[in-house]
């Protein structure tokens, strides 16, 4: 149980502690107690001694925090963007980029990995492969890449009911376009005005920048691959490469881009 504390008590525990941390707690560590801390780096059991193991592990999984984030802030948006306020979702659409921008950076990570570190210990993953990813499906639902069969690896997951929701709902995408039927126009008028006061151009920019930003993590997605084995078949039983890149033909907001060559 976390204590909570108002500003008045933060200000007498400084005093008390003449401005040093407080040491001594009565039960748990409040910061573990809030972000369990000590859970998340219990997970990090690898098969290997191998460090490249251990990276593509922790790298993965910081990877899922960001899915779940990104999440998050975009059905935040939607909810708002449904009930017309295009104004109100500017803000979670910004935060989702910059969850984007972190998901991106922690590519990074694994650059160093070649072909011989990834094949160490690479066949201990068995048919494990991202693709297999629950909160990344649902992450491209929400963005409004659907495709029915990708929720057939989870029908014996407790994900298999949130993925069928989500593959159901309108997606963000879904929302907004019925926002912009709702107001009788199209993005190239929309853009016409560019003008302080039109909130629709605002969320067609906020929207650019997270299809951006998440096009960038498929890109950094192709480059590890590519880096680390080739054109070598995926773990999962894909094609590796060439199903990436089958995937990234698939555009996030395709009006969107589409109207900027009528503009």
């Amino acid at each position: 149980m976390i204590e909570t504390l108002t500003a008045d008590q933060r200000d007498a525990k400084a005093t008390a502690n003449a401005g040093e941390p407080t040491t001594a707690f009565t039960g748990h560590v409040p910061y573990d107690a809030y972000v369990h801390a000590s859970t998340l780096h219990s997970l990090q059991r690898t098969l290997s001694g191998e460090p490249g193991e251990m990276s593509f592990l922790m790298v993965s999984q910081i990877m899922e925090l960001y899915f779940g984030l990104t999440r998050f802030e975009l059905a935040g948006a939607r909810e708002l963007i449904r009930g017309g306020d295009a104004w109100g979702a500017l803000a979670p659409l910004r935060r989702a980029t910059l969850d984007l921008e972190g998901l991106n950076a922690a590519w990074k990570a694994l650059s160093w990995m070649t072909p011989s570190d990834f094949n160490r210990f690479r066949d201990l993953l068995g048919e494990g492969s991202g693709f297999q990813s629950a909160a990344y499906r649902e992450l491209e639902f929400l963005l409004g890449l659907k495709t029915e069969s990708l929720i057939r690896p989870f029908r014996r997951s407790d994900a298999y009911p949130r993925l069928v929701r989500a593959l159901e709902e309108p997606s963000l995408w879904d929302e907004t376009m019925a926002l912009i039927a709702r107001h009788d126009m199209g993005w190239v008028e929309i853009y016409a005005d560019d003008g302080p006061h039109n909130h629709l151009r605002m969320l067609g920019e906020a929207l650019t920048g997270v299809a951006v930003a998440f096009g960038e993590w498929r890109h950094q997605h192709l480059l590890a691959v590519r880096r680390t084995m080739g054109a070598k078949p995926g773990s999962g039983g894909s094609a590796g490469i060439a199903w990436l890149e089958k995937s990234m033909a698939r555009v996030v907001f395709p009006e969107l881009w589409e109207a900027r060559t009528h503009m």
